[in-house]
């Protein structure tokens, strides 16, 4: 198993998230585009679905041909908001950020519906911005990572939006449920501390032709509930499947926290992809 030293890594980091309306994407070189609906046209919404159902572009200005991810935030699909990652700013890629429904004022499989959506209207109009469809990654942290993963895995929340799940580049889940998530368990009465696979879980869906994936986690001493051994189980279940390009880093001294020290490896391993690697 690949273990990752990252105790140096900070230092040639710029450190955690910013919300949607206070990142450096307003600087000389990129442009920032907010609250744009991802909801199809036409279709009908509740009061809350206009509300939460939203995303924000950040992308290079007058520099085709980048790559782009769809990022997801975390909060155990019951809090949270959007925001792009400082570390990805600047970097010479664009980042979608997008919210989706919580519970309990939407329950499963609402937050899926909408991830799906997300990633959707991104691969039908993230060319009007100057990016690539062939070139989009899906990431996010903790619930967002748990999104990440069944989108890629589960291939029918995206055919629901007429998007062949294979197309997406890469997928880099952080610290993201392999099991069923917790909320969704905790919808049914079952316990935390009771793991659960069945159709709501990256593991239930393991298959050989899925996109790259890169798992990330933090130490498995200071870890969420087992994470780290849910993302080695999930890259070890898609290696028996016969997925030829799954990787998981540790994130050593780390916790549940882990998106500042996640961004470097994560950024290295999207070039790679871009490059052909």
């Amino acid at each position: 198993m690949l273990r990752l030293l990252v105790a140096l890594i900070t230092v040639i980091l710029v450190g955690g998230t910013a919300p949607a309306g206070e990142t450096k994407g307003d600087e000389a070189g990129y442009r920032f585009e907010k609250d744009i609906s991802y909801l199809p046209e036409g279709k009908e919404a509740t009061a809350y679905q206009l509300e939460r159902c939203r995303l924000d572009v950040y992308c290079p200005d007058n520099k085709p041909g980048f790559a782009t991810v769809v990022w997801f935030h975390g909060g155990g699909l019951t809090a949270g908001n959007r925001s792009i990652p400082v570390g990805l700013q600047e970097q010479g890629l664009a980042v979608v950020a997008a919210n989706y429904r919580l519970y309990p004022q939407a329950s499963c499989p609402a937050y899926l519906e909408d991830a799906a959506a997300a990633v959707a209207w991104t691969f039908r109009n993230i060319a009007k911005y100057g990016g690539k469809p062939d070139k989009i990654f899906v990431s996010g942290h903790s619930a967002g990572g748990y999104l990440t993963s069944m989108l890629g895995l589960d291939k029918r929340w995206l055919a629901a939006c007429g998007v062949d799940a294979d197309r997406i580049a890469g997928l880099v889940p952080l610290s993201g449920h392999a099991i069923t998530h917790m909320t969704v368990r905790e919808q049914r009465g079952i316990p935390k501390t009771q793991p659960l696979v069945d159709e709501f879980a990256p593991l239930y869906h393991v298959r050989a032709e899925a996109p790259p994936i890169l798992l990330i986690t933090g130490d498995r001493e200071l870890e969420m509930l087992g994470r780290y051994e849910e993302n080695a189980y999930l890259m070890r279940m898609l290696k028996v499947a016969g997925h030829k390009d799954v990787t998981l880093y540790e994130l050593q001294g780390y916790g549940h926290g882990m998106v500042e020290p996640a961004i470097a490896p994560m950024l290295r391993w999207i070039h790679d992809k871009e490059s052909g690697k």
